[in-house]
């Protein structure tokens, strides 16, 4: 199962959709609020250190980030979203960018969001999840960093977020950490469905 992931390269990385990859074969987004633990949860899924970025300064990332893992398969690490010190033009060309980015890209198959378990479904993270439900995207919701809470306050969370997305369709989510590798098959698994890997 994560010999698929496993193989995952760098494909390119662009500053705006004209330099994106031709819009053909099978495409999973990441995406999530600025520090959310995006860059670490792609490295865990595809068991390599160092294939994104991890910055210590969040917002810094303001590219799309394609990971090839076969010539059909690509993953697109998207920019970090919702820090109150980036400049407000690059918020709205974010914004124009990526409504664009997800009524255009036919080839999107899935989506992973991904949330700071101490800090989920805040206004930017429910704008994901209508655009994505907009175009019936299914989608996975990681909850990140669950090593930091203690196993009872990490299910609580986990619980209070189930029932608020009960009204989105194509939407599951999970605990994730990538300290522990915990949730880890169960990505493997969901994005085997995204990628068509099984049926």
């Amino acid at each position: 199962m994560c010999k698929h992931y496993h193989q995952a390269k760098f494909l390119l990385s662009c500053p705006s959709l004209k330099g994106c990859p031709p819009d053909q074969g099978y495409e999973v987004i990441f995406a999530g609020r600025s520090n959310a633990g995006k860059s670490r949860a792609i490295n865990t899924l595809t068991l390599q250190n160092k294939l994104a970025k991890v910055s210590r300064t969040p917002g810094r990332t303001q590219h799309l980030v394609f990971f090839e893992l076969d010539k059909d398969r690509r993953l697109a690490d998207l920019p970090g979203y919702g820090y109150a010190k980036v400049p407000e033009h690059i918020k709205v060309k974010w914004y124009k960018d990526m409504n664009e980015y997800f009524n255009q890209r036919d080839c999107l198959r899935g989506a992973v969001l991904v949330m700071d378990v101490r800090h989920p479904l805040k206004p930017f993270d429910q704008m994901m999840l209508d655009w994505c439900n907009n175009i019936h995207l299914p989608t996975q919701i990681i909850l990140t960093k669950s090593d930091k809470l203690k196993k009872i306050a990490a299910s609580n969370t986990y619980f209070k977020v189930l029932d608020q997305i009960k009204k989105y369709s194509y939407v599951d989510v999970q605990l994730f950490s990538s300290l522990k590798k915990q949730g880890l098959k169960k990505l493997w698994t969901r994005l085997d469905t995204f990628f068509g890997y099984v049926d």
